[in-house]
């Protein structure tokens, strides 16, 4: 999933609840904004699928670029060395 996917998603989920409201001022049946409204219902839905989507595939591309950073850090173990350097005299 990527981010253009998931603003396009977002988009017809809004345009989808415009076109709902206009209709609904314009005085549109009750039918019609009934089946309207089930559609910005599914619209919806599918939003919230690409953002489960879109937020576990970066979460695991975080996890893959940042585990090596993870094993390559150093720990001290005494905060008197932290930041000092030792030379041999």
């Amino acid at each position: 999933m990527t981010l253009a996917e998931l603003e396009r998603a977002q988009k017809t989920m809004q345009q989808q609840w415009y076109d709902l409201v206009m209709a609904e001022q314009q005085g549109s049946s009750l039918e019609v904004l009934e089946q309207m409204y089930d559609t910005y219902i599914l619209l919806a839905e599918e939003y919230n699928r690409c953002c489960q989507a879109f937020q576990q595939e970066n979460q695991a591309a975080l996890r893959a670029t940042s585990a090596p950073i993870r094993k390559g850090s150093r720990i001290n173990s005494s905060s008197d060395d932290e930041g000092h350097i030792k030379l041999a005299s």
